[in-house]
């Protein structure tokens, strides 16, 4: 059984904690920004109400993670592990973002070593769900390995459905 949510993992830059009612006020500082969302299947996360339904299901999800930078303990922003399949042996990453801060300065890179770092210690196969208009994110889970395998409507926890691509990562095409 994956254990969905450590008491935290961290790196040199950044520290996964689990996420709290309580961080609410500040992960929605970062999220609050449109700009973040400007290539997300749902480009209105910014505005308060549907954060608070992204924020919700983060929470119910059990396996959603704060994001802290190591040295400023600033909050870099949120990610988490779903839909853990037995018989797959596989576990999804994702409903991740990153404020735009810290874009382009390795948290994106050192957020999915950590969590694949983690998954692989524990399962074979780790997917992402990306929006099929969100090239940055493609592009960057390109770039630490990751395959397309499929593209399908992705129903995202109390909003509508929407086209993502499917990306894979084997625990053997990782190590």
């Amino acid at each position: 059984m994956f254990d969905w949510q450590p008491n935290f993992l961290e790196n040199e830059l950044i520290k996964l904690i689990p996420l709290r009612e309580t961080d609410f006020e500040e992960l929605y500082e970062v999220a609050s920004d449109p700009l973040v969302w400007e290539q997300h299947p749902n480009k209105l996360r910014y505005q308060l109400e549907v954060f608070q339904n992204y924020f919700e299901g983060a929470m119910l999800s059990k396996g959603a993670f704060l994001i802290r930078d190591q040295k400023t303990k600033e909050v870099v922003g949120c990610s988490r592990f779903y839909d853990y399949n037995e018989n797959d042996n596989s576990v999804l990453i994702g409903y991740t973002f990153i404020g735009r801060k810290f874009w382009g300065n390795g948290y994106n890179k050192a957020l999915k070593k950590i969590m694949l770092d983690y998954a692989f210690q524990q399962v074979d196969k780790v997917y992402f769900h990306i929006g099929a208009f969100n090239i940055r994110s493609q592009k960057a889970i390109e770039k630490i390995g990751a395959i397309k395998v499929d593209e399908f409507e992705v129903e995202y926890y109390g909003e509508d459905a929407k086209l993502n691509f499917v990306y894979e990562i084997a625990k053997q095409d990782y190590e």
